[in-house]
């Protein structure tokens, strides 16, 4: 009884020994993680409540009908059949009913201005083009002046709503504030220049037709609304993703429109000499305005081949057209040249760029194989992205737009890179612009094995692959887009910077960059992220050199799993009950240890 008293105590005291001892070395790492980073906070991760289990519903119990009340669609509600579903839509008349009209518009940004607008050009156009086709053709005649009535007053009304509605309720800035005060608004547009010539445009000459009948040119100050065209073609391109299109058709409809009122003119001038008296002058027949045109489009371009002029008149009137015709047509030429030119300024930079790399590579003899690639890599990189340097483009912004240009099209892929989580968010901002944009050919070395590694890559597009084995050619995995490789070489130091594979691209690759000497700028004015990158840095380092024999895998288990190290304490008392010759019970139990480990 007294030895397995004796025993049974003796287990109790190893046990508690182990304990005591294991909970010591927690506290001395803990202590010593204190101390070298006073900032570090547990990486246990807090409890997650468990979810509360819904109460059981209680069964519906169908009413006799067989199907429950909830299940029918309500009278009030109204549904919509597309396809094979069924969704709930409001009718248009109650969304027209429960509209807001706001208050004060935007001009810059508000879309529904931009629309307004277009109507408004729409009734300008309208005056503009027919307003001279009215009065020198015989195209208004008594049978359909209801008709052109009718269209007139209707761009009247557009013009009055213009002035009442969307005018007085436009934003403008004064000391750099956005003013959206009703009263200051309309005090605003009231004291503008727009405001006088609008009032202009509604001169109601129309109470004329009483005494001298409908004569189209009384509606001539309509006309005067030049101001909402300029304006809309300013909005409309700034809205465009390719405005030089609208640029160019626009340049030609100023064209169309002079030799339009050319052929008006030329048509009256016929009508006043008499059609058909004189050779010059217009005789009649066929269509008049497509004739009358066509001999508009000779006189303004001078192309030639017409009729001499006999009288005066007809003398006088050609002299003035070919004049205006110089002028006309090489403005216009001019214009669209620019217009043109602008439009592919981007691309006379880029052949710019790329014969300039020609000529230094002929002149300095270099292989026509490296050759081959710098052009490809010129090809490539301008048809994926519009433009050889993405720095350039944004050089002009300020730094808050470049910065939410970079949070827009890089912010994702950062933020989900396990080295940066957790750090301060606005360091990260700051690491957005600084990435630097790189396109890599096929089959370039991204990176290879024992190089110094002072960048971290991210995948924009496509494909890079990661080659190791006994050759070095062997693929280890292929990273695709989003992907993330060479972070540790950031923040590793003391030879832990090496790159430990060979990197190649796969096809075409985009690869966004992060230069270590950026990052080392960027963390001098956060010293909490930079101590967290470091230890973060110093975990993973330290999995990656573990070796590959301490990482059991799943199917490594053993049979009889080895016994814990024995404490340091125990290893103590044991060593002094050998020395001091004891034979009680702590001997025996050194004398079994001796035993175990032998068997191991």
């Amino acid at each position: 009884r007294v030895g397995s008293a004796t025993s049974l105590s003796s287990a109790i005291i190893n046990t508690r020994l182990q304990e005591l001892v294991k909970l010591f070395k927690e506290r001395t790492e803990k202590v010593k993680e204190k101390l070298i980073d006073p900032d570090v906070t547990s990486d246990d991760e807090s409890p997650v409540a468990s979810p509360v289990k819904p109460a059981p519903a209680a069964a519906l119990v169908p009413p006799p009908g067989g199907e429950l009340e909830g299940d029918k669609p309500s009278g009030d509600d109204h549904y919509c059949e597309m396809l094979c579903c069924t969704f709930k839509c409001r009718p248009w008349l109650d969304r027209l009913k429960s509209y807001h009209f706001p208050s004060s518009i935007d001009p810059l940004t508000n879309l529904m201005y931009v629309l307004w607008l277009f109507f408004v050009v729409m009734a300008w156009n309208w005056n503009c083009w027919l307003i001279p086709v009215r009065w020198a053709f015989p195209y208004q005649t008594p049978a359909n002046i209801h008709c052109w009535l009718l269209v007139d007053y209707l761009c009247d009304l557009i013009y009055l709503l213009d002035i009442l509605i969307f005018q007085t309720r436009l934003q403008f800035v004064q000391g750099g504030d956005i003013i959206t005060d009703k009263k200051a608004m309309k005090e605003n547009y009231l004291r503008s220049q727009r405001f006088k010539m609008d009032v202009l445009c509604l001169l109601p000459l129309d109470f004329f037709y009483f005494k001298i009948g409908v004569n189209p040119l009384l509606r001539f100050p309509r006309c005067l609304k030049y101001m909402a065209f300029f304006e809309f073609n300013n909005r409309l391109e700034a809205i465009l993703t390719k405005a030089y299109i609208y640029r160019v058709i626009r340049t030609t409809a100023y064209l169309l429109y002079s030799l339009h009122v050319n052929s008006c003119l030329y048509y009256w001038a016929s009508a006043y000499e008499g059609l058909g008296s004189t050779t010059w002058v217009y005789d009649g027949e066929g269509n008049s305005y497509i004739r009358c045109y066509y001999w508009a489009v000779k006189t303004l371009i001078t192309i030639g081949g017409l009729p001499d002029p006999k009288t005066l008149f007809e003398i006088v009137f050609q002299l003035l057209n070919y004049f205006t015709g110089v002028f006309a047509f090489s403005v216009m030429i001019g214009q669209m040249r620019d217009v043109v030119g602008a439009a592919t300024a981007g691309q006379t930079y880029y052949r710019s760029c790329m014969d300039s790399t020609i000529k230094y590579m002929n002149f300095y003899k270099i292989p026509k194989t490296v050759q081959n690639r710098v052009k490809t890599w010129y090809e490539y990189t301008w048809h994926s992205q519009g433009m050889l340097d993405e720095s350039e483009l944004l050089v002009q912004l300020p730094d808050k737009m470049r910065l939410d240009i970079a949070i827009d099209v890089n912010y994702n892929i950062v933020s989900k890179v396990a080295l940066f989580q957790g750090c301060d968010r606005q360091m990260i901002f700051d690491m957005l612009k600084r990435l630097r944009s790189v396109v890599y050919l096929p089959n370039d070395y991204v990176c290879k094995k024992g190089e110094i590694g002072r960048e971290m890559y991210i995948i924009q597009a496509g494909q890079v692959q990661v080659l190791g084995g006994p050759d070095g050619k062997s693929v280890l995995v292929t990273l695709k887009a989003g992907s993330v490789f060479g972070e540790i070489s950031l923040l590793a130091a003391g030879g832990g910077n090496r790159r430990t594979a060979n990197v190649i691209a796969h096809g075409f690759a985009n690869l966004f960059i992060l230069e270590k000497k950026d990052l080392n700028e960027i963390l001098v004015h956060y010293p909490e992220s930079q101590k967290l990158l470091r230890k973060k840095a110093k975990k993973m380092l330290k999995n990656n050199n573990k070796p590959k024999d301490q990482k059991g895998g799943p199917g490594d288990s053993l049979i009889i799993p080895p016994k814990a190290e024995t404490p340091k304490l125990f290893k103590a008392a044991l060593a002094a009950t050998g020395r001091m010759g004891g034979k009680g019970p702590l001997a025996r139990l050194r004398w079994r240890l001796k035993e175990l480990k032998a068997m191991q």
